[in-house]
């Protein structure tokens, strides 16, 4: 697995990238050679921000922790992404490397459910031309957290969503 490890606003030590390889290398018994990772390190208000995102064959795999240290950070970080391999076990066994699943590779203490399967709800609604502005001000009255519309300028689709930080932002597709 390809591991690019990247800080925000600070350098990160040789020793740290080295202890990130190492934990990282524990989930390649899960992925294929095509695997890459991208570990990201932050400081936010005295605490420690981990983010770890994995694509392996169009899966991605997300993990953001916060903690007092970088290596506590890690840990949980890790063991969210092997958690959520283990809870989708059934839907990921055609699409990871093959056998990541086989000879008891999963070792767990825990009794874990596999989820069923997805409960999709459709919404069927009509585009209506309208600004970005009015997009936002329209997904704020509903209380919802993204609202998709139609460019009045461009006549693209478009999404206004609302970030964890309180600020929006906007996906413009293509075509």
């Amino acid at each position: 697995m390809k591991v690019n490890v990247i800080g925000r606003q600070m350098n990160v030590w040789n020793e740290m990238k080295e202890t990130i390889d190492a934990k990282i290398a524990k989930l390649d018994k899960y992925f294929g050679d095509d695997c890459s990772a991208t570990v990201t390190l932050s400081s936010k208000h005295n605490q420690k921000c981990l983010e770890i995102t994995i694509n392996s064959s169009g899966i991605i795999f997300r993990s953001e922790v916060e903690d007092e240290t970088f290596r506590n950070a890690l840990d949980r970080a890790i063991y969210s992404i092997e958690r959520q391999i283990r809870k989708n076990k059934t839907r990921l066994q055609r699409q990871l490397r093959k056998g990541a699943f086989d000879n008891g590779i999963i070792e767990t203490n825990e009794d874990i459910e596999e989820e069923p399967e997805f409960v999709i709800r459709e919404k069927t609604f009509a585009l209506k031309p309208m600004s970005t502005e009015e997009a936002i001000m329209q997904m704020n009255l509903l209380g919802h957290e993204f609202f998709v519309y139609k460019n009045d300028k461009s006549g693209d689709v478009c999404v206004v969503y609302k970030r964890r930080d309180g600020a929006y932002g906007l996906i413009n597709t293509e075509e």
